[in-house]
């Protein structure tokens, strides 16, 4: 009898050991932990970086009219040349002999017409002779005027103040008609060229300044950026990649600047008031763009938004939130519409 009372006595105790144990182990519901910071109205200006290579401002390339062998090409590559300064002469004696018949069969048909003329006034020519001896002039006078702007294209003179950046032949080759010979460069301004996006490019305007920065020139590291502006902003978008083409300009061209170098261009807007979040908070899904905010009562609600512009480590948003929203940056793992969270500190406190 003793053994068994000491058996159930200790079933009993293991029982009731058990049953204490037991609210220990139930296991209580996890509490999720968001970040969120507060939308902000700020007044910013848009800055964005670009590289472009430079040209000059204006390349002409010299073509002869008409052929012939070279006889003068006095100019270089790295000359200067002045607007009226003669870049080539070809060989016109051909041409000079076709004048002078010309000119002569000129002569004649004049003194012709003269006699002719006489005669008619007293009725001893006919009409049609009269209008044939003028006809026959008219055409020697417009043969005449060709072959003299035929010889003005024996000589080619520069079209414009500039530079020799091209020369391609030398004296005594035979030109044929439409030979490139030279190219003349106009240096006095270099321009460049990149491509923006479509949500900036609305925000410049012809004239903007901008600064430049020429890799081949920035010998010490405080060097100060080339002051240029914008020049043309091209109508029409790339289709593909919603990008259009802005033109740089920088004049005066500083000393060692040359066409072909690598240009770096910073691009600024007007400062304008502006809604921005951290770009952390934005979510993509494939119905768009959205966000999630915490409410007053600690509920997750997520909101589809409209953004535009990138902002160092925040972004524009066009449309969806007002201020002073707060948007979740972290915590984003099981985050769903209604959940109630906890904030991990207390919004605004997070830069």
């Amino acid at each position: 009898m003793r053994l068994l009372f000491i058996a159930v006595l200790t079933g009993l105790t293991f029982l009731s050991g058990c049953s204490d144990d037991q609210p220990a182990n139930k296991k209580t519901a996890a509490v999720h932990l968001v970040e969120a910071v507060p939308t902000r109205l700020a007044n910013v200006a848009v800055l964005r970086e670009r590289t472009g290579s430079l040209r000059a401002f204006r390349e002409i390339q010299i073509f002869n009219q008409e052929e012939g062998r070279i006889t003068a090409l006095p100019y270089y590559e790295g000359d200067t040349v002045q607007a009226g300064d003669l870049l080539a002469r070809l060989d016109d004696r051909l041409l000079l002999a076709e004048r002078n018949r010309i000119s002569a069969e000129r002569k004649k048909a004049e003194k012709d017409l003269m006699r002719i003329r006489d005669l008619a006034k007293r009725k001893l020519a006919a009409e049609t002779d009269l209008t044939r001896a003028e006809t026959d002039l008219a055409v020697l006078r417009a043969d005449e005027q060709i072959i003299n702007t035929r010889l003005e294209y024996t000589q080619i003179d520069s079209p414009i103040d500039g530079i020799i950046s091209a020369r391609l032949t030398e004296p005594g080759n035979i030109a044929e008609r439409y030979t490139h010979l030279l190219t003349v460069s106009d240096q006095s301004r270099l321009i460049t060229e990149v491509q923006v996006s479509e949500l900036l490019l609305n925000k410049l305007h012809l004239g903007d300044p901008v600064t430049m920065t020429i890799d081949a020139l920035t010998v010490a590291a405080q060097a100060e950026p080339l002051q240029a502006s914008i020049t043309r902003i091209h109508p029409n978008l790339n289709p593909l990649t919603r990008t259009g083409t802005v033109e740089i300009a920088l004049s005066p061209v500083p000393p060692g600047a040359r066409p072909g170098q690598l240009a770096r261009i910073t691009l600024q807007t007007e400062k304008s008031e502006r809604l921005l979040i951290p770009f952390v908070a934005l979510r993509r899904s494939s119905e768009g763009e959205f966000v999630y905010l915490v409410d007053d009562q600690f509920k997750v609600e997520s909101r589809a938004v409209r953004t535009g512009l990138r902002i160092g480590d925040d972004i524009e948003v066009l449309a969806g939130l007002s201020a002073d929203e707060k948007v979740v940056i972290r915590g984003f793992t099981g985050l769903r519409n209604g959940l109630e969270v906890s904030l991990l500190q207390p919004a605004g406190a997070a830069e």
